[in-house]
């Protein structure tokens, strides 16, 4: 089963491999710094029939290439695996539970039941918003349903797809059909959320920016401003996702109405009967359901109740900067359940999946998020959900993604990674092995979709021989296998744990192990226990190894245990079939009780270990770490079927493959295995591959180092304190009222808040007139721009200073004196306010309607005299006419250099001054300026080059708005943090072309501030999607200001 390139090239830094017990090299776990960097890794391992097959093919992964020369053996498994049908065990549709409309989602108290199967919900949440390149959605799905996921979770942002009153845009990033197609593609079902409300830490918690100033109405009630406001929005989303539900052959499950909202008082119940009214005349016939945001009983029974209710829990919180110090687990989820809702199943709409980290200079970033949440969090969490008889659990996030332009709401910055197992720039992490050993058992264990809560060892249900080990038992009603998930008693605890385990099993009733000394538990870890376990047509009695795989393989029942090296394992069941091969080794000792062999592991055991291998049975072990090197890709057996890529759907067939970065999917053509991954490593295969082939290896090293950025071009972004402009064309800023509830603080009765303009987004430039006097000394303003804003002010083309809204200030009130020589009497003279928006706040239980955040200036007084006139200009066109389609209403802001398109690809700056970024503006003045520059990319479509741009690290006194071919893909709070690295994707950045970044300086001091900014290399890998569509629009004049 060989195939080799006798070309390639590689960079010296390949991965760590170890060398299994039964001489087949195989992948131990690489280090993070070992994964990345340039290195097609082209060795994968294939389980296919009874030997271990090393296919090593060529670089070229598009064409999917990977074909296996038709041995005998191998081909009478490839086959097998191809005239494998479909096994659907159909549930009977008594004591199940729907919504009327269809039956082919039911439930019970056990699980959800689609299309008569029984499933585990095993779902991330995604949201399409953060990653607005259409292309990359495959890549996150196969990265998902890779690691054993059938489920994703979608939120939909009414304010992208909703700009402006009686405006639906569902083209380009916004559209959801290419998103359900890839689901359908994938082979991932889809609990889609529109809101209108989602919160997710983005402005106005997703509801249209519009509606904050026009509809007078209390939001998300029944007020009738805000239901007529919300209709065009849903109806596009019923639009287009009626041919896309379960029943029409797609991948759409449920919807869920809004989010985390109490269903008190009546007002609110009666928004979500308006809700489920416009749904359920429609042509929707999949559940409604709503996600309560904690144990607090809304929307089970009584006005506006749902379908499926479920609750949200964040056990961590969000406190990155102690990652080691936990919270203890939630040990009251199935009790709450049993007494709120026992005839449903238990589901977690939201689950924590990582943290959202926030603005300031303590802010830890997100790499301590993710290890708050990391793999211990996820072995320990994650299972006490299952312990809980959860059967429908949604992680947030497992891919977060990057909150672009005025997406975030102002408690975040530009970065969503939100510490997932899938980080920003789509690079698999520490925490995506442990989830896809978790996700890989799921999928293997059918018998685990419905069971009984028995007890726990707090009330005798589980005897165990420690009271510093905690157990709860669950019972499968049909099979009676048993799964006890245990845990320290002390959830927090990060001792070493002994302890054994008395089980009940068909053979009768003992204390497990039997051979090894004890169960062990290393610090903060959990483990499942099974009994009576069925793998294909076998069964475990027990196991105190962890189960990655179990199923069948060609004609052979397949089991793949795993644990960690320090501990002793055992399992016992009877092997059959004629060996070919048993482990002969002294970590591994085997002891025959009544015909049942019980496999004992000894600590020391690393790689993989063949335990038995048979004409009918494939035993395999390894230690925790080449267990997550494993990828079990399903083949789909009728590519007609609509269903053709879920697993029990459209296949019930899988193989295994361990060692490369990522493994996609597989299929079978004809004769021959194709596999599609990405790969990321040289696989040392010792003296092996040099037998294989007769020949030595021949490998070329290369690197790969992103381009400099140089030749930067300058222009003043600021002329508005220039004497000499002209503001006649703003807006005049006189409304006397407001739908916004929070009301100026003082002045003279104008209201001067940006959204009452049409100006929400971003930077927004206010100028007030006034015809001062010798006693006119200062200017009292407040002005409110969200957490972590700040307001440059000038008189005239005098700078005051800066108000800086700090992590905690929302609003700053300020009084400005004048210097000496800065005021022309009796003439007009100009305060001019350069503000950042940071967002409109989500709602809370502290305020109604927080989502109408006033952002701009809620007071304004001189110390003597009165303003005339007032004018406002943000985003050219604001949310009704701005001219950029398609990256959408909150991409820009009111920056001279924004309104003229300066930060667009094709603008001509031949004529700017050439000034270096590192030298920031001319004369260390206060201002705002543009530079941009470009550079050239050629990346093969057969790679995936993650790639950041870079700031220094230093703390300044500058803001910076970082464009990439139009896109604002980051903004840079240097006097603040923590962010200076900004990920940038493939399709915003055109990886065979020009590309144009512009950065919009704004230094908020009178100093030389030192701005650097360089573009990144975070990880090569050959693989990928293909060829990923760039649409990124040129400048034109058309809707732009004159210069």
């Amino acid at each position: 089963m060989i195939s080799i390139a006798k070309e390639l090239e590689v960079t010296q830094d390949s991965c760590v491999y170890s060398k299994a017990e039964d001489g087949v090299p195989l992948p131990s776990a690489a280090t993070k710094t070992q994964r990345k960097g340039f290195s097609p890794g082209w060795a994968f391992v294939v389980l296919l029939s009874a030997v271990l097959s090393i296919i090593v093919f060529p670089l070229n992964l598009k064409s999917s290439s990977v074909r296996s020369p038709p041995f005998p053996e191998t081909a009478d498994v490839v086959d097998a695996l191809g005239q494998q049908t479909v096994v659907k065990p159909v549930v009977a549709t008594s004591g199940l539970t729907g919504n009327g409309r269809t039956n082919e989602v039911l439930w019970d108290k056990h699980s959800l039941v689609l299309k008569g199967q029984r499933i585990f919900i095993h779902s991330g949440e995604f949201h399409p918003f953060r990653l607005p390149v259409p292309g990359l959605w495959l890549d996150v799905f196969q990265k998902i349903k890779a690691a054993g996921f059938n489920a994703v979770s979608i939120y939909t942002h009414m304010s992208l797809i909703n700009p402006s009153p009686g405006v639906i845009d569902l083209d380009d990033y916004r559209s959801l059909k290419p998103l359900y197609e890839a689901a359908k593609q994938t082979g991932l079902w889809i609990v889609l959320r529109p809101g209108p409300y989602i919160n997710a830490e983005t402005t106005a918690g997703g509801i249209a920016h519009w509606i904050t100033s026009q509809v007078a109405g209390e939001l998300r009630t029944n007020a009738t401003d805000w239901k007529a406001a919300w209709q065009d929005y849903i109806q596009a989303i019923i639009r287009e996702t009626v041919p896309y539900q379960i029943t029409e052959g797609g991948p759409v499950i449920a919807i869920q109405l809004d989010n985390e909202y109490s269903q008190s008082p009546i007002s609110h119940a009666q928004y979500f009967l308006d809700l489920q009214s416009v749904f359920k005349n429609s042509s929707i016939v999949v559940p409604l359901t709503a996600n309560d945001a904690g144990a607090e009983r809304n929307w089970i029974n009584g006005t506006g109740s749902v379908d499926i209710y479920g609750i949200d829990a964040y056990p961590q919180n969000f406190d990155c900067s102690h990652p080691k110090v936990w919270n203890p687990v939630d040990t009251s989820y199935y009790s709450y359940h049993a007494s709120v809702n026992p005839g449903h199943p238990l589901y977690f709409p939201e689950f924590q999946g990582g943290a959202f980290d926030a603005w300031g200079p303590t802010a830890p970033g997100y790499e301590p998020c993710r290890i708050l949440t990391g793999s211990d969090f996820e072995s320990v969490f994650n299972l006490n959900l299952w312990a809980a008889n959860a059967k429908l659990i949604n992680y947030y996030m497992l891919y977060g993604g990057t909150s672009w332009g005025g997406l975030p709401f102002p408690g975040v910055y530009t970065s969503y990674d939100y510490g997932s197992a899938i980080a920003e720039n789509r690079e698999l992490t520490d925490k995506y092995s442990e989830l896809k050993r978790q996700g890989l058992f799921l999928r293997s264990s059918p018998e685990f979709y419905k069971t009984d809560y028995i007890g726990d060892s707090a009330s005798g249900a589980v005897e165990m021989t420690n009271d510093a080990a905690f157990a709860t038992l669950l019972t499968n009603p049909d099979t009676n296998a048993s799964f006890f998930v245990a845990r320290q008693n002390d959830s927090t605890s990060t001792a070493t744990t002994n302890f054994k385990l008395k089980v009940t099993t068909s053979a009768g009733s003992f204390q497990i192990p039997r051979v090894a000394s004890a169960i062990t538990l290393s610090g903060r870890q959990s483990k499942v226990v099974v009994t009576d376990y069925s793998f294909g047509s076998s069964k475990v009695l027990y196991s105190t190894a962890q189960v990655l795989y179990a199923g069948k393989i060609g004609i052979r029942d397949v089991l793949f245990l795993y644990g960690d090296p320090s501990q002793e394992h055992e399992t016992a069941l009877r092997l059959t079939g004629v060996p070919r091969l048993q482990a002969q080794i002294a970590t591994i000792s085997y002891t025959f009780i009544n015909g049942v062999s019980t496999v004992t592991f000894l600590a020391g055991i690393e790689g993989l270990v063949t335990v038995w291998d048979s004409s009918e049975q494939l035993v395999l072990y390894s230690d925790t770490a080449t267990a997550g090197t494993f990828w079990s890709p399903e083949i789909p057996m009728d590519p007609s079927d609509s269903f053709a890529n879920y697993w029990q759907y459209g296949t019930n067939t899988s193989v295994l493959i361990g060692g490369p970065y990522l493994v996609r999917n597989a299929s079978v053509s004809g004769r021959t295995l194709v596999l599609r991954g990405d790969l990321c490593c040289l696989l040392q295969l010792l003296n092996r591959v040099d037998s294989l082939l007769g020949y030595p290896l021949q490998l070329l090293s290369t690197g790969m180092v992103a381009p400099r950025l140089t030749n930067w071009k300058y222009a003043n972004s600021l002329p508005e304190i220039g004497s000499d402009f002209s503001d006649t064309n703003w807006t005049t800023a006189n409304r006397t009222e407001t739908n916004i509830p929070f009301k100026p603080h003082y002045g003279d009765g104008r209201v001067l808040y940006g959204c009452d303009y049409g100006y929400c987004e971003n930077i927004v430039l206010w100028r007030g007139h006034f015809t001062p006097t010798e006693d006119t000394k200062w200017v009292n303003l407040s002005i409110n721009g969200g957490e972590a804003f700040a307001a440059s002010i000038w008189v005239n083309d005098v700078f005051l200073n800066t108000s800086y809204g700090k992590t905690s200030w929302k609003k700053r009130t300020e009084v400005f004196y004048f210097p000496p020589g800065s005021l022309r009497y009796n003439e007009d003279n100009v305060i001019t306010i350069l503000q950042d928006n940071m967002g409109l706040d989500q709602n809370g239980d502290d305020h109604v309607d927080k989502e109408k955040s006033p952002r701009g200036v809620r007071g304004f007084m001189l110390n003597a005299g009165e303003f005339g006139e007032w004018k406002v200009q943000g985003k050219v066109g604001g949310y009704s006419n701005y001219p950029d389609k398609v990256r959408g209403v909150l991409n820009e802001g009111g920056l001279y250099g924004e309104r003229l398109g300066w930060h667009l690809p094709g603008y001509n700056t031949s004529s700017w001054e050439a000034r270096d970024l590192s030298q920031g503006l001319p004369n260390a003045t206060t201002g705002v300026g543009f530079f941009v520059t470009t550079f050239e990319l050629d990346i093969s479509e057969e790679l995936d080059v993650l790639m950041s741009f870079t700031f220094d690290r230093f703390f300044q006194s500058y803001r910076a708005q970082l464009y990439v071919n139009g896109w604002m893909m980051g903004k840079r709070v240097a006097n603040l943090g923590p962010q200076w690295k900004f990920p940038v994707q493939q399709g915003i950045l055109d990886y065979n072309g020009v590309n144009t970044v512009a950065v919009a300086l704004w230094a908020m001091e009178s100093n030389q501030m030192v701005p650097t900014l360089e573009l990144t290399v975070d990880g090569v890998y050959e693989g990928g999607v293909g060829g990923i569509e760039v649409n990124n629009p040129s400048w034109t004049a058309e809707g732009r200001e004159e210069r």
